[in-house]
């Protein structure tokens, strides 16, 4: 006569961590779950707002003028809190609102600062009286365009674009005022061959 095997019809596998009433704790508990996870998304959210808004920017390069260094639709982070720690400085990527229409932005290199004597004859920019060393500006895109000499006002820079001779800058629209000035170009991130510091 064969033995007969166990019946477990009345009966259920109970997992030792759960103990006797089995899964039925788990529903309590998934509310406190979706409060700490909603919790975790507002304050995720939070901060990126305020990195956003007060830190850095994501912005899309449009136009050529920064070429080669940025390219027309590359993808950038400016930094908006910068020049509230440290002045503006030469050689910095800047964007800021077009005088003429302070709702466009532009985005140009800082040349000449305040107190700065700028002249460009046949292309080549003098500040001061001493030629400016210029490695972002290749041969490709120089000019032979000149420009006379100008004090750069308190409070103003001079700004030109990398690309010469596709650039709406400060040879057209002088020195830009300060105040217009609202963010440092600092990262790129798109495309990805292109992602890093900006210089």
């Amino acid at each position: 006569m064969p033995a007969e095997l166990p019946s477990l019809q009345n009966e259920r596998a109970i997992p030792p961590d759960l103990g006797p009433a089995g899964p039925g704790p788990e529903r309590p508990r998934s509310l406190p779950l979706l409060s700490a996870w909603v919790r975790d998304l507002v304050i995720s959210l939070a901060i990126s707002a305020f990195i956003i808004i007060f830190l850095y920017q994501p912005v899309k390069v449009e136009g050529t003028s920064m070429m080669p260094g940025l390219d027309d639709q590359e993808r950038i982070f400016i930094n908006k809190f910068v020049y509230h720690l440290e002045p503006i400085a030469r050689d910095d990527i800047v964007v800021f609102r077009y005088p003429r229409d302070p709702s466009k932005s532009y985005i140009k290199r800082v040349i000449g600062l305040a107190g700065d004597h700028v002249r460009i004859d046949d292309g080549r920019v003098y500040v001061n009286g001493r030629r400016l060393y210029e490695p972002y500006v290749p041969s490709l895109y120089a000019d032979q365009r000149s420009y006379p000499e100008v004090v750069v006002p308190p409070h103003h820079y001079f700004l030109l674009g990398d690309h010469r001779t596709m650039s709406d800058d400060s040879r057209d629209f002088g020195p830009v005022q300060e105040r217009y000035i609202y963010g440092k170009a600092v990262f790129g991130y798109w495309p990805i061959d292109k992602m890093g510091s900006v210089r």
